[in-house]
């Protein structure tokens, strides 16, 4: 009998244990959960579909500071976890802010300019200019991909839904929007009088700056009768208004 177990940070992990010889047994550490979209971008081809993965909650520093604790085997408390990670992260911005890119092995963060500068002279102009961090995964999580199971869960319910929004000013997607600039909204049954089912263009209009939820309230159906009661959908992205 030989049995051989990987670590949590290792590749996927495998069992062989009362089984005959040459016969290996795969577990996945973990698990993500898909549904199944019909592709906005080949609307012609039915059989066509994009995963989307279904979001359990947002976690938030404290939250998994504590399951660290109280599952990881972290050896100092949550508390005490929670104040270094802030101590940390407000490091990290102040260097991000300074031009600095960062490499924590788990991710890479860096500063962006987005935006077309018309001369070599021209300074940056926040009215056509964007500056924002970008995120990307970084070799120790892309080690963790062996390790995750995908579990699909056939075709999501084709009711009113947001799949994607688009800041057309900057080309910031599901992230940062910009005021007094159009607002490009995919999905599903989205309809308002004189748009398309699967797409709006809005303004945004003048708001405080900082972060918001999208939500879309409409009484659209495939007839031509409307629905009695308007439904309502809250896109599941946070958009951040500046």
């Amino acid at each position: 009998m030989n049995l051989e177990l990987g670590t949590r940070s290792g590749a996927a992990r495998s069992v062989i244990a009362n089984c005959p010889e040459g016969i290996q047994l795969n577990r996945k550490l973990h698990r993500i959960r898909v549904f199944l979209h019909l592709n906005l971008l080949t609307k012609d081809d039915l059989n066509d579909y994009t995963a989307r993965v279904v979001s359990e909650r947002s976690l938030t520093v404290e939250d998994i500071c504590t399951e660290a604790a109280n599952r990881g085997g972290a050896d100092i408390s949550a508390p005490a976890m929670i104040h270094a990670v802030g101590l940390f992260h407000k490091e990290l911005a102040y260097q991000l802010c300074d031009g600095f890119s960062v490499n924590t092995g788990w991710y890479t963060a860096v500063a962006h300019v987005r935006g077309v500068f018309n001369s070599p002279n021209e300074h940056f102009n926040p009215e056509k200019h964007t500056l924002s961090f970008e995120f990307q995964q970084g070799a120790l999580l892309r080690k963790e991909l062996p390790n995750i199971e995908i579990e699909v869960l056939g075709v999501a319910d084709s009711g009113l839904e947001v799949l994607q929004v688009v800041d057309v000013k900057t080309g910031s997607v599901n992230d940062r929007v910009m005021q007094n600039y159009n607002l490009r909204i995919s999905g599903q049954k989205l309809k308002i009088v004189g748009d398309h089912p699967s797409e709006l263009v809005i303004v945004v209009p003048s708001m405080a700056p900082g972060e918001y939820r999208l939500k879309i309230v409409t009484q659209f159906s495939n007839s031509s009768t409307l629905l009695k009661e308007p439904r309502s959908y809250v896109f599941d992205q946070v958009l951040t208004v500046f």
